[in-house]
C-alpha cells in the first residue's frame, strides 16, 4: 500500500536525488535511463526540466498565486488581474497550470517535465511554453520522437490534449505503470485530510469543493495508449 504521505508529496523518501534540486521516483529511475538512452541513440539530450516537487513547494506557489506575488495566466497567456477574481474564479485560473498542493502528479516522482537543452537557440531560455514543442518551436523533433517512442518505456502523456481540466502540457511524461497506482491512492478524503493540517488560501471553498475539484483536474487526464 501507498503511504499518503508519499501520494501528497509530504514525504520524499519514495525519490532518488540526481542532484540537490532534481529526483524522480526510485522505481522510475532505470525506466527513465532506458528512456533518455534511446533518445541519445536518436540525437536527443533528454533532460528533466522538473521532477519530485514536495508539498511544501507547491503550497508556496499555491499561496502565492492566490495573493498575486506571482503572476496567473490565462490560456491565451494573459496575465489574469486576480485581485478582480471571485474565490472560485481564482482557483479555477491557478489550477488550469498548477495543482493544488498534495494533489500534483509530480509528488509522486513518476511525473517529469521534459526537453532538450541542445534544441535552445543560443540566448533562449526555457519557457515550458506549448509554442515550443509544437510545429516550428524548438522542441518539435523531440515532441515527434517522444510521441513515437515514450510508450516503449512506460512513458504517456497525461495532458496531450485539453479536456476542460489542467491546460495542454506536451513537456509532461509520466510513468504509467507507477502513476497510475498512485493516482488510485489520492482519494478527496486523503487530499482534504492533508489540506486541512496546513495553510492554504482558499482552503474553506476548495474543501467544500473537493470533490467537484478533483474530478476536473486530478482524474481527468489522458489516458495511456496500450495499443
Amino acid at each position: 500500500m501507498i503511504q499518503h504521505s508519499l501520494v501528497t508529496g509530504v514525504s520524499d523518501q519514495h525519490i532518488y536525488y540526481f542532484s540537490e534540486k532534481t529526483g524522480i521516483h526510485k522505481d522510475v529511475v532505470k525506466p527513465w535511463t532506458n528512456l533518455v538512452n534511446a533518445a541519445n541513440n536518436a540525437g536527443f539530450q533528454l533532460s528533466i526540466a522538473s521532477g519530485y516537487r514536495s508539498f511544501e513547494r507547491q503550497l508556496n506557489i499555491w499561496n502565492r498565486k492566490m495573493t498575486g506575488k506571482i503572476p496567473v495566466y490565462d490560456m491565451k497567456q494573459h496575465q489574469v488581474d486576480m485581485a478582480t477574481l471571485t474565490m472560485e474564479e481564482k482557483v479555477h485560473a491557478i489550477m488550469t497550470f498548477s495543482a493544488l498542493p498534495g494533489s500534483s502528479r509530480h509528488h509522486w516522482g513518476t511525473d517529469i517535465d521534459v526537453y532538450d537543452p541542445t534544441l535552445l537557440p543560443e540566448g533562449q531560455h526555457l519557457a515550458l511554453e506549448a509554442w515550443e514543442y509544437q510545429k516550428n518551436g524548438p522542441f518539435a523533433p523531440l515532441t515527434k520522437w517522444l510521441n513515437k517512442n515514450a510508450q516503449k518505456f512506460g512513458f504517456y502523456f497525461p495532458y496531450i490534449e485539453f479536456q476542460g481540466g489542467v491546460a495542454y502540457e506536451p513537456w509532461h511524461v509520466s510513468y504509467e505503470p507507477l502513476a497510475s497506482s498512485y493516482l488510485t491512492v489520492l482519494t478527496p478524503d486523503v487530499l482534504t485530510s492533508t489540506l486541512k493540517a496546513c495553510h492554504i488560501e482558499g482552503k474553506d471553498f476548495i474543501i467544500a469543493n473537493i470533490e467537484q475539484l478533483m474530478n476536473q483536474y486530478v482524474y481527468n487526464i489522458n489516458e495511456a495508449s496500450h495499443g
